[in-house]
């Protein structure tokens, strides 16, 4: 653990190299000790550049601690027959879709076709596994030793990636969590930004989240992903920053490392399954 002292930044990336160590360790186990050799398979059916660069991002992780990443280029009505074999190959312990898909009216019957013991992602229906997203959410603040429980919770944005999942954690932890979407008014927004003793941030609305929205000493982690003039941005606006007694996460290496991080840990764990099989 990182002890807690008196420090502003969430720093995932942090975090993320002690957690990459162990994994390495984990995999040279499985190959050594059973010769089983971890593989990840990812459907990619939308050649855009901002999923190439997520997809580029988990095959280097991938190369870094042994883990096969295989990429499967195929058009969308070919999706659920591939996936259909990638179920079937013994070889192959986790499959993700990389999302959004071109039609994304057939996302939940896509996901849904993988196998919920393959299912890394945390996104079908009957999966065994917690999406990587939220699983990186709750490392990266237990790793600064941030305390939830007796806590005013926040989570604003409730999408299948990260809100959703997010709080559904939370409250089977016999945690309250108090959550706002896009039917929320901007009075009754600022009412549950102001009150929250730890914010999570992920609607992709960029600088949704004001100074005058922050209760003094909060802690705020953006997992909020969008674009405008400045490139990748996400839900905080940059006047939060300038606040003396929050803690936050940095503009880059706070949630997105341990993101992948924690989708490695599901293939890992669906390997180490295999085994006890």
């Amino acid at each position: 653990m990182i002890e807690w002292v008196s420090m502003k930044s969430l720093n995932g990336k942090e975090l993320a190299e002690f957690i990459k160590q162990r994994q390495e360790s984990t995999v040279r186990s499985l190959m050594q000790g059973h010769h089983i050799a971890p593989r990840l398979a990812i459907i990619r059916t939308n050649p855009d550049p901002v999923v190439d660069s997520y997809m580029k991002l988990k095959q280097s992780y991938g190369d870094d601690i042994g883990v096969t990443v295989d990429v499967h280029n195929i058009k969308q009505d070919k999706a659920i027959a591939k996936i259909i074999e990638l179920n079937a190959d013994v070889s192959v312990h986790g499959i993700i879709v990389q999302i959004p898909l071109p039609d994304i009216s057939q996302t939940n019957e896509v996901l849904n076709s993988v196998a919920g013991d393959k299912d890394v992602d945390g996104l079908a229906e009957g999966t065994t596994f917690d999406p990587a997203t939220p699983m990186a959410i709750n490392w990266l603040l237990a790793g600064y030793n941030v305390e939830l429980r007796s806590k005013n919770l926040a989570v604003i944005g409730h999408g299948r990636l990260v809100g959703k999942p997010l709080v559904n954690i939370w409250r089977q932890s016999n945690l309250e969590v108090t959550v706002a979407d896009r039917n929320t008014s901007k009075d009754e927004l600022k009412r549950i930004t102001q009150s929250a003793d730890v914010l999570v941030c992920a609607t992709g609305v960029p600088s949704l989240i004001t100074a005058d929205m922050v209760k003094p000493d909060a802690v705020i982690v953006d997992a909020g992903v969008a674009t405008d003039s400045n490139g990748l941005v996400g839900d905080i606006a940059e006047d939060v920053r300038d606040l003396p007694n929050i803690t936050i996460t940095p503009k880059q290496g706070g949630v997105g490392p341990l993101t992948v991080c924690a989708l490695f840990e599901n293939v890992l764990r669906a390997a180490t399954q295999r085994v006890q099989k």
